[in-house]
């Protein structure tokens, strides 16, 4: 099971929150990540943000990242999106 954690907050108040859930392993981790981000910015009723170099370094070294106002090509009414894995697919020989 692969699980990502997306919070809205605003003024450090969390506004809206959403776990997504991925079962099985047919796709990468890369693709899972794509994918979990594109079902939280629906669920938000957001566009899709934008993986600037701060994000991904920062998503490779700790699993997790905040997309700001940079990352958004429209305005937004909060001050990030939080989006962090929580639960990993676990690979046993």
């Amino acid at each position: 099971m692969f699980r990502i954690w997306g919070k809205i907050i605003k003024e450090n108040h969390l506004i809206k929150d959403h776990v997504v859930v991925l079962e099985g392993h047919d796709m990468s981790r890369t693709k899972k990540v794509y994918k979990a981000l594109e079902i939280l910015a629906d669920e938000f009723d957001l566009a899709v943000p934008i993986w600037l170099d701060s994000n991904k370094n920062e998503f490779i070294r700790h699993s997790r990242t905040r997309f700001d106002k940079s990352s958004f090509m429209e305005p937004i009414d909060f001050d990030y999106l939080d989006f962090q894995v929580i639960e990993e697919d676990q690979f046993w020989e």
